[in-house]
């Protein structure tokens, strides 16, 4: 049997079908890591308590307050060794070795303790010790054994990404083959994309992966959404064309990879896996991947609504007062470009006499007509904003992250500022970076947006849990109002 005839859903998207190929579990295996997480923490515990078992201990309060600890302390660490970032072409010798290096320093800062706490004699030392060598053997088992269940569910076409290849000639030869070899990886290519002529025989002539476009068919492709992530293999003598080609994607939210060296390029949220035994360098990614985006949420709907509860009562009054002041509905719902490029609906407070359509939107601007006086108000103190902390409830917004401009802007400004769609890797805010730096409001001049942008992606780039407090924080001070607020 031909390797034509062993992928036929490869050949099938090789010829230009690219109609959506989603495993069933795509998209969740962020959810997957969290619960990773979860569990490894869980059979630590509990294997130091089934040792305490059957070796016929006294079950009392040291192995129970010892489980808790190293639970929190394997937990912790294996955050900071970041051990829960999701690698699909990661092998499981390589997890091994890192859920082993968490485990001693777990068992390092447990020895310290009971050093420190003269508490060390107070345990059996058989228990201990079997509990040292048990555990890991726990974890790799259980992680092996996810590990074959997530390739079965790979093989089968579950929890699949559409990958594009950058490059037809050796190295991209190489790469696609290791794809095609680790079913398990879950890594679909759709096709090689390169403006050069294949060199030879190596670009897999006779293999499901063919030259499938040119560099401007994958822009286009990815554009359109048919491409999940894209892996460039051209040489690093071809700089200049890398950079370019970086340039061209960063106007699309397509998740782009080098292979497998890199030079300075403008990194967002950078970081270094392997696919099989090449390493892979992400340059445009979002940060909140794994536990991160579980945390963010969290944040969100934590937030959200202890605020919703605080300003039910200022909104019904606002609600009237739009209400009463001139006639329309109370809210005005604009599209906008959410996560990913996504299309959303934001909600504000009705400040204007008119609801524009989505191919005339004019920014508001000094002394303009259109505002009702109510709406001036509600504006200048950015209250007709509050009905978007729903909008954060139904997940389509966060508290903290890029403002949401209107589409038609979106498709004017991503053409002429470099990045622009970056700030799309992450779901659009009420509140961010560049609103407490003072650039909010009217964006007459080209270089007002520039700056905005500017602290967007320095927003994403640098984002902690840290900075989303310190954002709201001096949002309450000075970021409801500014000089260019209209």
């Amino acid at each position: 049997m031909s390797r034509a005839e062993m992928f036929p859903v490869l050949k099938k998207a090789s010829e230009g079908n690219f109609r959506s190929f989603r495993g069933i579990i795509r998209g969740h295996h962020y959810d997957i890591a969290t619960l990773l997480r979860f569990i490894d923490a869980v059979l630590v515990g509990i294997s130091l308590w089934a040792i305490v078992e059957f070796y016929g201990e006294v079950r009392d309060y040291r192995y129970v307050l010892t489980a808790i600890l190293a639970m929190g302390l394997f937990f912790v660490i294996g955050q900071f060794m970041d051990i829960y970032r999701v690698r699909r072409g990661a092998s499981i010798f390589h997890e091994m070795v890192q859920l082993c290096l968490v485990w001693m320093g777990v068992l390092l800062v447990l020895l310290l303790i009971g050093y420190a706490t003269k508490s060390a004699e107070e345990y059996s030392r058989k228990v201990i010790l079997t509990w040292i060598i048990a555990a890991p053997l726990v974890l790799i088992t259980w992680r092996s054994f996810i590990h074959y269940a997530l390739g079965v569910l790979r093989r089968n076409g579950f929890n699949t990404c559409k990958v594009a290849i950058v490059g037809a000639r050796d190295l991209g030869a190489e790469f696609a083959r290791t794809i095609l070899d680790s079913k398990w990886m879950g890594l679909m290519p759709v096709g090689f994309y390169d403006d050069r002529k294949p060199a030879g025989n190596r670009p897999l002539v006779n293999e499901p992966v063919k030259v499938v476009g040119d560099l401007g068919t994958l822009i286009k492709h990815a554009r359109e959404g048919k491409i999940d992530a894209i892996y460039i293999t051209l040489p690093m003598r071809a700089e200049e064309r890398i950079k370019k080609l970086l340039a061209q994607l960063s106007d699309t939210t397509v998740s782009v990879h080098l292979v497998p060296d890199f030079f300075v390029y403008n990194l967002m949220n950078a970081g270094l896996s392997n696919i099989g035994q090449f390493p892979v360098v992400s340059i445009h990614e979002t940060p909140f991947n794994g536990v991160d985006g579980w945390i963010k949420r969290l944040e969100d709907i934590v937030l959200a609504s202890l605020i919703l509860l605080v300003i039910s009562l200022p909104m019904l009054v606002i609600a009237l007062g739009v209400k009463l002041s001139s006639p329309g509905p109370v809210l005005y719902k604009q599209n906008r470009y959410g996560l990913r490029g996504n299309r959303i609906e934001v909600w504000k407070f009705r400040t204007m006499t008119v609801c524009e359509g989505e191919g005339e939107v004019k920014q508001a601007q000094q002394s303009d007509s259109r505002i009702t006086a109510f709406g001036a108000y509600l504006r200048r103190n950015s209250l007709d904003e509050l009905p978007q902390f729903i909008n954060v409830l139904q997940g389509s917004m966060s508290i903290v992250g890029p403002r949401p401009h209107a589409v038609i802007h979106n498709e004017e400004y991503r053409k002429l500022i470099n990045g622009y769609m970056l700030r799309h890797k992450v779901k659009p805010g009420i509140t961010g970076l560049a609103q407490i730096n003072g650039w909010r409001g009217e964006t007459d001049t080209l270089d007002k947006m520039e700056k905005r942008i500017e602290y967007d992606l320095d927003y994403i780039k640098n984002w902690s849990l840290w900075l989303d407090f310190k954002i709201i924080f001096l949002t309450v001070f000075k970021g409801f109002s500014g000089k260019h607020v209209y």
